[in-house]
């Protein structure tokens, strides 16, 4: 007979639990805005090498695509304003939108925790969406 391995059905719901991100509101929101200021840091200190290791996969490879150069580079060269102190932070299950006194960053949460998905962000009228100066597909 062949052996099937037996779960704890409380051990199984705290895996979901921490897979699925179901931290509190304000631990995602801190771990989001801590992924901005990493990112911010990083980029106005001259360190465009680590600002690139906070960017989601795809927005990533976007910008390296259209710069035609890689990340550090091409990071270096867009027009991301430097943010200044974090307003407001929104969490909507696995995506946050963190705004900060001058510019709106898009994050996702991944499995090594928030990325950035869109940087350099401003709103725009008529109800379209932002436009962002560093963004994923």
């Amino acid at each position: 007979m062949p052996h099937r391995p037996f779960l704890c059905p409380a051990a199984a719901a705290a895996g979901l639990l921490l897979l699925s991100g179901c931290a509190s509101v304000t631990e995602r929101e801190s771990a989001a805005s801590g992924a901005v200021e990493r990112f911010e840091a990083a980029l106005r200190s001259g360190q465009a090498e680590r600002a690139c290791a906070v960017l989601a996969p795809g927005t990533l490879e976007e910008l390296e695509d259209s710069a035609k150069r890689a990340c550090p580079a091409a990071l270096s060269a867009a027009e991301v304003p430097a943010g200044g102190a974090v307003e407001r932070v929104d969490v909507y299950g696995r995506q946050a939108r963190v705004v900060l006194l001058h510019d709106t960053l898009f994050l996702s949460v991944f499995p090594d925790g928030w990325r950035i998905t869109a940087a350099g962000c401003e709103p725009r009228t008529g109800g379209l969406p932002y436009s962002c100066e560093v963004k994923g597909e």
